[in-house]
C-alpha cells in the first residue's frame, strides 16, 4: 500500500474539528454502502446514485456553511442530505418509498426536500439545479439576507447550456451563489479526457468576470479552507463564485452502471492513496487525537445509526392513497369536460 501523503500533514484544524470531519463523512460511506445493499435486495426501486468516495466535498463544504445558507444538488444528493443534518432514518425511508421519508414516499432518491435544512432538492434532470441555487441566490439578496446559496453539479453537467445562462445571470446581479462542480473525472461513464476539450471547469467562469478556483476534494480540510473563501466572497456582496472539487466515485455512476470504463486498478489505488476518510483518519491516529479503539467506537455508533434507518425504513408503511391527492397546488380538481 502506498504512503498517505495526508499523515504527514500539519492540519489547521482542532481535535473537535478533525472528529466531527470523520463522523461526518464516515457517516455518508456507511449509509450509502446500507444503501447499496437495501438497493440490491430489491429494497430500494429506480435510479439510485451514491456518493462513496466523494465525501469530503459536501462534509468540507457544510463546515464553511451557516444556517440559512440553502443548498441543491443533483439525484447522486444522499450525502448533501446527511451533511446538513437531515434525519438518516427520514432519508433511508425515501429510499424505500416509504411514508416516513422526507417526500412521504413519493419522492425516491432523485426527490428529497427539507424546508427546515435549506435543502432544496437533489435533481433528476441534468443540469436544472444550476439555475434553481442561482434563483435561491437572487431570493436571498432580494430579501436582504446574508446569506449563500450553494449549487452543487458535476463535471458532465458543467457542459450543459443552462449552467452559462446561470453564470450570466449570477454576474449580472452579483448574486451569492457558489457553484459547485463535483468534478469526479467520469460523468455519467466517460472520462473528462475523452468529452471535454478544456478540462478546467472553473476558468470558463472567466467569461463572465465570475472568481473561482480548483481543490483537492479529497482532502476535506482543503475544501473547508477554499469554502471559507468562497463563502466570504460571496457575503461580502462580490457576486458568484465558483469552485471545481477535483473528486472520484469509487461506484459506478448508478447501482445499475458496471463502471466497465476505467480499470479495478485505478480504483483501488484511489482507494488506498487518497481516501478521504482515511486522510483524516491517519491525521487523527499521527496527531494523537484519537486512538484505534476510540475510532472503532465512532464506527460503531455510526453503523447502529446507520441500520437503525434501515430498519426505520423497512418498517415505515407504504403511503397511503390519500397520499395521491396531497401536494397539488390548485383550488379544486378539474373536471371531465362533458362529450
Amino acid at each position: 500500500m502506498a504512503t498517505r501523503k495526508a499523515a504527514a500533514k500539519r492540519p489547521n484544524a482542532s481535535k473537535e474539528e478533525l472528529l466531527a470531519y470523520y463522523r461526518d463523512m464516515l457517516l455518508i460511506r456507511r449509509f450509502e454502502e446500507k444503501a447499496g445493499q437495501l438497493y440490491g435486495m430489491g429494497l430500494i426501486g429506480g435510479f439510485c446514485h451514491l456518493y462513496i468516495g466523494q465525501e469530503a466535498v459536501v462534509v468540507g463544504l457544510e463546515a464553511a456553511a451557516k444556517e440559512g445558507d440553502s443548498r441543491v444538488t443533483s439525484y447522486r444528493d444522499h450525502g448533501h442530505m446527511l451533511a446538513c443534518g437531515m434525519d438518516p432514518k427520514g432519508v433511508m425511508a425515501e429510499l424505500t418509498g416509504r411514508e416516513g421519508g422526507y417526500s412521504r414516499g413519493k419522492g425516491g432518491s432523485m426527490h428529497m426536500f427539507s424546508e427546515e435544512k435549506k435543502f432544496y432538492g437533489g435533481h433528476g434532470i441534468v443540469a436544472a439545479q444550476v439555475p434553481i441555487g442561482t434563483g435561491l441566490a437572487f431570493a436571498n439578496k432580494y430579501k436582504g439576507e446574508d446569506t449563500v446559496s450553494f449549487a452543487y453539479f458535476g463535471d458532465g453537467a458543467a457542459n450543459q447550456g443552462q449552467v452559462y445562462e446561470a453564470y450570466n445571470m449570477a454576474a449580472l446581479w452579483d448574486l451569492p451563489v457558489i457553484f459547485v462542480i463535483e468534478n469526479n473525472q467520469y460523468a455519467m461513464g466517460t472520462s473528462v479526457q475523452r468529452s471535454t476539450h478544456s478540462p478546467s471547469y472553473w476558468e470558463r467562469g472567466v467569461a463572465f468576470g465570475i472568481k473561482g478556483r480548483e481543490v483537492d476534494g479529497m482532502d476535506v480540510l482543503a475544501v473547508k479552507e477554499a469554502g471559507e473563501e468562497a463563502v466570504a466572497h460571496c457575503r461580502a456582496g462580490k457576486g458568484p463564485y465558483i469552485l471545481e472539487v477535483k473528486t472520484y466515485r469509487y461506484r459506478g455512476h448508478s447501482m445499475s452502471d458496471p463502471a466497465k470504463y476505467r480499470t479495478r486498478e485505478e480504483v483501488q489505488k484511489m482507494r488506498e492513496e487518497r481516501d478521504p476518510i482515511e486522510g483524516i483518519k491517519a491525521m487523527l491516529l499521527t496527531g494523537s487525537h484519537a486512538s484505534e479503539d476510540e475510532l472503532k467506537d465512532v464506527d460503531k455508533e455510526i453503523k447502529s445509526i446507520v441500520n437503525e434507518s434501515a430498519k426505520f425504513a423497512q418498517e415505515s408503511p407504504e403511503p397511503s392513497l390519500d397520499e395521491l391527492w396531497t401536494d397539488i397546488y390548485a383550488d379544486e380538481l378539474p373536471q371531465e369536460s362533458a362529450l
